[in-house]
């Protein structure tokens, strides 16, 4: 289920006051609807009666009777319709189908490098969500879709700006794309905000205050702050990756300046110093397999790596004051040597008080974060008081 601070505030029609209230998954009747909304009991009825044609709500049960018939109640059902939630990695794309409790329905995964560019890789989601879609056979089902991308997003418009990775997707309009194929509103966001949602979402969501922290071909952070994604003034709130650490104060970075985190400490830059002692691996799953199969030098070097991040990590410590730090990506989930080494910088030096109570863990949505995130973003604007309106325009009409 979906985090009930993720509701939209209490506006718009009767239809949707009524139903941002069952949102919560708390049953109620006609009578506590009414008090909740002040709306005559006659009103709460028709709006009930419009939003059980919608399938967004159910009849659930009987409330215990104080004389006379008792009342029924009423709760939110997810199950009626869903999203389709896109993860474009670096090197793959993976899309689910997912209702709107957020129960994954079914996925697909591909090994597709996003440097082939939006036409070749948003032709495969279009292709394989449409399969995905027709093989539920369930028309009408599809109500939002949520991507996220490995590189800048301006969360406005959905479109990547200036992403080192993705040549050719530059301001290339995603949302329109995909709105166009699936006949539905699409949101995009950067990659490490939509597995930080989805890590909140699915295993934190009593923590208001969170880090998730990807390490794989870059590193990149998302930040939950009052239990929402803070992406600040531009959108790129979490770019830990191009944070000037002294390890790093010569060595280039692909984003065109020097000594920034993740020319030292990403996949691509502990694989090359490892071949240069003789290993041959080439990026961060090379990286993760060398560790899993006991290498001592690449388990060595991302332990480094860990407390090399680890220093950096003190800092946002110190200034955004998590109650937890997940740690996730191809090198974070390699055993847990990266993980020992952020901890151990981290509880050396951040103060007593900020760290005292605070969790660093690797992520526990593993793979499924990302899609699980961009699913949690679609079922967001699915559910927003707008589209409940337009959902009731249509079933009633």
């Amino acid at each position: 289920m979906l985090d009930p601070r993720g509701q939209e505030t209490l506006s718009g029609s009767a239809q949707s006051e009524i139903f941002q209230l069952l949102r919560d998954g708390q049953p109620r009747t006609r009578s506590e609807l009414a008090t909740l909304t002040g709306l005559a009991r006659s009103t709460v009825a028709a709006r009930v009666d419009a939003l059980l044609r919608t399938g967004l709500i159910r009849s659930v049960a009987d409330a215990a009777s104080t004389g006379g018939r008792p009342s029924r109640q009423f709760a939110f059902d997810g199950t009626a319709y869903g999203v389709l939630g896109v993860d474009i990695g670096a090197t793959h794309v993976h899309i689910g189908v997912s209702d709107l409790e957020g129960t994954l329905l079914v996925d697909v995964k591909e090994s597709l490098a996003v440097a082939e560019g939006p036409d070749v890789v948003l032709a495969w989601v279009i292709e394989q969500g449409q399969r995905l879609l027709a093989n539920l056979d369930r028309p009408g089902f599809l109500r939002a879709v949520g991507v996220g991308l490995p590189g800048p997003v301006e969360h406005t418009t959905g479109r990547p700006v200036d992403p080192p990775i993705m040549p050719g997707w530059d301001r290339f309009d995603v949302p329109e794309t995909l709105t166009g194929a699936f006949g539905v509103p699409t949101l995009v966001d950067n990659d490490v905000n939509v597995m930080a949602l989805g890590e909140h979402n699915d295993h934190w969501p009593e923590v208001d205050d969170l880090l998730f922290i990807k390490v794989s071909t870059g590193i990149g952070a998302g930040v939950i702050a009052g239990g929402r994604v803070h992406r600040g003034a531009m959108g790129i709130a979490g770019d830990i990756g191009h944070v000037w650490v002294p390890e790093a104060d010569e060595v280039p970075c692909r984003c065109g300046s020097t000594g920034c985190l993740e020319a030292i400490a990403a996949g691509p830059a502990i694989a090359a110093q490892l071949r240069a002692g003789g290993l041959d691996v080439h990026g961060p799953q090379d990286v993760a397999a060398a560790v899993n199969q006991g290498d001592i030098d690449a388990i060595r070097a991302v332990r480094e790596a860990g407390r090399i991040i680890g220093r950096v990590l003190t800092t946002c410590v110190s200034l955004i004051n998590p109650a937890v730090i997940v740690l996730g990506g191809a090198v974070a989930n390699a055993g847990d040597h990266l993980l020992a080494g952020a901890r151990e910088a981290v509880y050396a030096r951040s103060t007593p008080l900020a760290s005292g109570n605070l969790q660093i863990v690797r992520s526990r949505g593993s793979d499924k974060a990302a899609v699980s995130g961009a699913s949690s973003m679609a079922i967001q604007l699915a559910l927003s008081a707008e589209s409940v309106e337009a959902l009731v325009r249509d079933v009633t009409a």
